[in-house]
């Protein structure tokens, strides 16, 4: 409830802003008692911040830089709601990595994905590193990074074609891979720990909020068809329950954690509240491998994902002013 009330006061606030915009000239000098200003804030992340894919609207950036952010991603969707409040720079990025926010240039890819798909605009030329955007006088920095450190697209691609090779018995892809996993989880760990410390030195008096990534295979994958391409195409059911239960909750385990070694940091869990919205459920909020009729979307978040992800992130955002 307290949250509820200070979103309603900051939202007032921002009503009031615009209703004095309009104000006749001769009650120019009368100014509000509690006019909010506007924050500067700076979205930092991958395509699961970014949106890339067609199920999460239109690219809105003309030229294109091959970062593909469409107008239905969650800071888009959060920038129209909070207009007024908040300044928007959205840096993020499809395909970038933690380094890619904290340090290192990065080379955007488009759409441009052979022999599956070409981008016409492809190549394009290098972005700075995401963190460049981030200065003393930005107030709230939002970032969801990780899954590609970790190499999760990689493992997708990996666990289809061995679980196309073993028509759907077995863990095929477990058993090729988990050896590595611990490994992964704590170079991502890592780099996640010395990102958080460049963004703090960077914006030292901004809050951070670190955001997680969503349910994306249900707890019980027997509700996801083998071969089904609109879910997970050939990935055995085995493996679906060790990406799940070994890879993609120790992911958001390793956010979670990097964030509690910084005072000024805090995790966004998108998690929970879309646990009955995976990949294989009625309602999906993350889309498989293709979005009917022939849209290439490889496991992202749709319009309804990024609708649910602004809810979190822009309720953090407004505790993190009040």
């Amino acid at each position: 409830m307290a949250r509820l009330r200070t979103r309603l006061a900051l939202l007032g606030s921002a009503a009031a802003l615009a209703a004095g915009a309009l104000a006749p000239a001769q009650f120019a000098g009368a100014q509000p008692a509690a006019a909010a200003e506007t924050k500067q804030w700076v979205a930092l992340g991958d395509s699961y911040t970014a949106g890339v894919i067609r199920a999460a609207g239109n690219i809105f950036e003309i030229p294109r830089d091959g970062c593909d952010r469409t107008d239905r991603s969650y800071p888009q969707v959060i920038d129209r709601d909070l207009r007024g409040l908040f300044e928007l720079t959205n840096v993020s990025c499809g395909a970038a990595t933690i380094e890619n926010v904290t340090d290192t240039p990065q080379h955007p890819i488009g759409r441009h994905l052979p022999p599956i798909s070409e981008d016409p605009d492809y190549p394009f030329p290098p972005v700075p590193p995401q963190s460049e955007a981030v200065g003393p006088d930005t107030d709230v920095i939002t970032v969801g990074v990780g899954g590609n450190t970790l190499g999760f697209a990689d493992f997708l691609t990996k666990c289809s074609n061995l679980g196309g090779e073993s028509d759907g018995k077995g863990t095929p892809c477990k058993d090729a891979l988990a050896a590595g996993i611990s490994a992964r989880l704590k170079n991502v760990h890592q780099e996640y720990d010395r990102m958080l410390t460049v963004l703090h030195e960077r914006a030292p008096h901004a809050k951070i909020l670190a955001v997680g990534y969503p349910t994306v295979i249900p707890k019980d994958t027997s509700k996801c068809g083998f071969g089904d391409l609109t879910q997970f195409g050939t990935i055995t059911q085995g493996d679906l329950d060790w990406l799940r239960h070994d890879v993609l909750e120790p992911l958001n385990k390793a956010i979670a954690n990097s964030t509690g070694t910084q005072e000024a940091a805090s995790f966004v869990d998108l998690y929970a509240a879309s646990r009955n919205h995976s990949v294989c459920d009625d309602t999906k909020w993350v889309e498989g491998f293709v979005t009917l009729p022939d849209q290439l979307s490889f496991v992202h978040p749709n319009a309804l994902g990024h609708r649910n992800a602004a809810d979190r992130v822009e309720a953090a955002m407004l505790d993190a002013i009040s």
